[in-house]
């Protein structure tokens, strides 16, 4: 399996970490409801649920550009090397986020987004016949 496939499984495990930290340790964790639980709470749990949320609406995009990159042959280093960009870029988007840094967030989610943008443009210029070198 390839470094690429790899990072994808990272990918859907990471909305499940900033979920464990969201409701780790809480005061009357109500697990019978946690959302509503969730929507009482304040600071590091809210941004950590937040991060969570957004990190599983980040992730198809994600499998489906590297699925595609794959599919479509592109230069495998290249693919991998996104890959890993993209995984280090939500994780740095989530420790931001914990942190309330709010412009090392967004900066982490544009790294992210790109890198889903350049495994997407690999895959199509191999499918046009010029592979990106």
């Amino acid at each position: 399996m390839t470094v690429a496939l790899w990072c994808v499984l990272v990918a859907a495990l990471l909305p499940y970490l900033a979920t464990t930290i969201a409701k780790a340790g809480g005061q009357r964790y109500d697990n019978r409801d946690p959302r509503s639980w969730l929507e009482k709470q304040q600071g590091f749990r809210v941004r950590a649920n937040n991060a969570q949320l957004n990190s599983f609406e980040a992730f198809p995009f994600f499998a489906a550009a590297v699925i595609v990159a794959q599919m479509l042959q592109a230069q495998q280093e290249r693919v991998d090397a996104l890959a890993v960009i993209f995984i280090a870029a939500r994780a740095g988007y989530l420790v931001a986020y914990l942190a309330d840094w709010h412009w090392a967030r967004s900066i982490a989610w544009l790294i992210g987004w790109l890198a889903c943008i350049f495994l997407f443009v690999s895959g199509a210029h191999v499918a046009a016949g010029s592979p990106v070198q």
